[in-house]
């Protein structure tokens, strides 16, 4: 076994997990998960740059994951930053700031090395399930970019497109500054298109109605699962490997977008952070689900990180 660490830096959150490995028998121990909403990607999309509220939130978050991989004794750390710091103009500014707390350079991947990692972390555990079919599709919907891959015990094809939960909020959903409440008909409708646009663009190489299994994956898909079991509160356990059917994602996605954002807020297992961002990210997701004919999604709390923490074994 090799003790591991592995950092997530995404658009919205931030993630760590730390957990022996063991390559020969294809098993990852966990020993501490944890998720921390930072909204690094604020405003990117429309300034090119990362707020210095938002790397403030992130290195806090940092300098909170740094304790706890002391602690447990990590032999190895990777920590890689995807769509939001990638885009911006300061991101220099990022990575000094991780270099000093965390002692490692946060490594800008592209978006077919964040899809290949996605798809490793999501399916290794699903090999010999008599249940699932191959090929997979994975789709791994963050907070400024969605990965699209399609494999069997390897990638074949992988897709990264500029459509995730805070691109299309931001994008269509704010309002002099503030997020509609619910949006309107026009609002949803602009949107819609810019998924469908990118999903075009995602099919130009990757076969996504090849796919026999979809495998979703991140924040927006295993919120949506938790709504779909009408969970007391949020439960990994319940939630890893549970399906959602194509039907019961549409009556989500519609409420989501038609709800305020005080209802939104009093669903028990929805994050705080996710209240104003989660329709637009159910929206890709049932974009997704009716564009290959998906009669269900199989929702998985295995993704990047843990992609990432076989990396580094």
């Amino acid at each position: 076994m090799t003790r591991v660490a592995a950092v997530d830096c995404g658009t919205n959150s931030i993630r760590l997990l730390v957990a022996d490995a063991d390559p020969e028998t294809g098993e990852l121990v966990e020993l501490d998960r944890r998720m921390t909403i930072v909204r690094l990607g604020q405003g990117v999309d429309r300034t090119g740059r990362l707020a210095p509220e938002a790397l403030e939130r992130t290195f806090a978050a940092c300098r909170e994951y740094a304790a706890v991989v002391k602690e447990h004794g990590a032999e190895r750390l990777r920590f890689v930053a995807t769509s939001a710091s990638r885009d911006a103009e300061n991101r220099d500014e990022f990575v000094r700031g991780v270099l000093e707390i965390l002692g490692v350079e946060p490594e800008v991947i592209s978006g077919d090395q964040e899809a290949e990692f996605s798809f490793t972390g999501a399916t290794k555990e699903l090999t010999g399930r008599e249940d699932l079919t191959r090929p997979y599709l994975v789709v791994d919907i963050g907070g400024g970019s969605t990965e699209f891959v399609v494999g069997d015990d390897h990638v074949r094809a992988a897709r990264s497109v500029d459509v995730g939960c805070v691109r299309m909020t931001e994008r269509h959903l704010v309002h002099e500054g503030v997020v509609s409440d619910p949006p309107g008909a026009e609002q949803i409708a602009a949107m819609r298109a810019d998924i469908e646009a990118a999903l075009d663009l995602a099919e130009r190489t990757v076969p996504l109605r090849e796919a026999h299994t979809l495998v979703g994956l991140a924040g927006s898909v295993t919120t949506v699962s938790a709504i779909a079991q009408e969970l007391p509160e949020y439960d990994s356990t319940a939630i890893h490997h549970s399906r959602v059917s194509r039907d019961r994602v549409r009556e989500i996605t519609d409420w989501l977008l038609h709800s305020t954002h005080a209802e939104r807020a009093a669903v028990p297992s929805m994050h705080p952070g996710r209240v104003d961002v989660i329709a637009a990210g159910a929206l890709v997701l049932l974009s997704v689900m009716e564009r290959i004919g998906a009669e269900e999604v199989v929702v998985s709390e295995h993704d990047i990180l843990d992609g990432i923490a076989w990396s580094v074994a």
